[in-house]
């Protein structure tokens, strides 16, 4: 809508592409607002607090790991009774900042993941059912025993949906909170033009597949009234 002109300013968890802003007639400024986050979500009845890893979450999204007790999902999860449930994978349909965030991390741990899905707001998925927006996805979710899926990390604490923990950059198991999202954008230092990926972050205690989300904003909009009120804002 930004680029077709017919909104003032934009909003998107997934920075434009150096191609995207090529495009344009003039500068566009991404304005970083607020930090969220992406979480694995699933449904497995009896079993909380499950561990992932980025490898292994590539692999459940790339169809290699078909089952909840394999070994891969064993390893990290010692302890927990595991059922031999087949795992079904829930994705977005729709083009969505939040499936931007998911594969960016994704394709940073996995280079099989980053070679056949890729980095865009849509993706082609090897596997898996797709659902309209948060909803969607944590309603495939929540109504198939044995699914697994990525929504909002604000959307799953406010639907009390259960999501697990994710190995980051340093090796330890973080859980999405608003301190560990925080910890991921603190290392990580800002490009003057905003655009920066925070995925997979270094440092102790950062959440992995955390991000910025921006403004959108002609650097120079016809409209000086409304440009007054956005500056003002």
């Amino acid at each position: 809508q930004l680029t077709n002109h017919t909104v003032f300013f934009g909003a998107s968890d997934g920075p434009m592409t150096d191609e995207q802003i090529k495009a344009e007639p003039g500068a566009v400024l991404h304005l970083p607002t607020v930090l969220g986050a992406v979480v694995p979500v699933y449904n497995l009845p009896g079993v909380t607090d499950l561990k992932f890893s980025g490898p292994l979450l590539a692999d459940i999204y790339l169809g290699k790991i078909k089952k909840w007790n394999a070994p891969a999902i064993a390893t990290l999860n010692p302890g927990v009774k595991l059922p031999a449930t087949d795992i079904a994978v829930a994705h977005r349909s729709d083009g969505s900042g939040t499936t931007y965030i998911w594969v960016d991390y994704l394709s940073k741990v996995s280079p099989e993941f980053k070679d056949k899905v890729g980095v865009n707001s849509s993706v082609n998925w090897p596997v898996g059912i797709g659902g309209k927006g948060n909803d969607g996805v944590s309603g495939i979710v929540s109504q198939t025993p044995g699914a697994i899926g990525y929504v909002e990390l604000i959307f799953a604490q406010k639907n009390n949906i259960s999501y697990g923990a994710v190995q980051n950059a340093a090796g330890e198991m973080v859980k999405a909170t608003p301190e560990s999202v925080t910890k991921a954008a603190a290392g990580v230092s800002m490009p003057d033009d905003f655009r920066v990926s925070i995925t997979n972050a270094p440092g102790a205690g950062a959440y992995p597949i955390s991000s910025f989300t921006w403004l959108l904003l002609f650097e120079t909009p016809s409209d000086k009234a409304q440009a007054k009120g956005m500056v003002d804002f």
